[in-house]
């Protein structure tokens, strides 16, 4: 029984939890980008976010991605270092930037498409995004910085 239940958490962090990880508290916020985008703590006010992500166009490998930084820092709950996040993106992202770890540097609000945005823009700084889709594909992100 407790390893059905240990089974469907584990896999369904990876699977939902890019909506519900924060969605609970931002289910508003999606609903009103622009505007109802702003949080008490900061996360939905900045202009720009310097990020690194993974990308990978199958679910499986992406999950193997995450399960990589489970097993080293985040089941401790320890933060990834952005080095061994970028080991992670040079062996895992089909992305260009996987090359260059998976560094995209600072970005604007509204240069990256949909659910990419949302899930840069609410992750903390120094966190790690649970894996989520996009019309590329499945990524995850880490939240390296934040300005206006």
């Amino acid at each position: 029984m407790g390893k059905d239940s240990k089974s469907k958490d584990a896999k369904g962090k990876g699977k939902q939890a890019a909506g519900s990880s924060g969605g609970d508290d931002a289910g508003g916020g999606k609903g009103g980008k622009g505007k109802g985008g702003k949080s008490a703590d900061g996360l939905g006010t900045c202009t720009y976010v310097k990020a690194r992500h993974v990308l990978a166009e199958k679910q499986g490998k992406i999950n193997e991605a995450y399960k990589k930084l489970q097993d080293g820092w985040l089941d401790n709950g320890d933060k990834v270092p952005p080095a061994e996040f970028a080991k992670i993106a040079q062996e895992y992202s089909e992305c260009p930037s996987g090359k260059k770890g998976g560094d995209l540097g600072w970005f604007p609000r509204g240069k990256m498409a949909g659910p990419f945005q949302d899930v840069a823009f609410s992750t903390p700084v120094g966190a790690t995004s649970a894996p989520f889709k996009s019309t590329h594909g499945y990524h995850i992100i880490l939240c390296e910085g934040r300005k206006n």
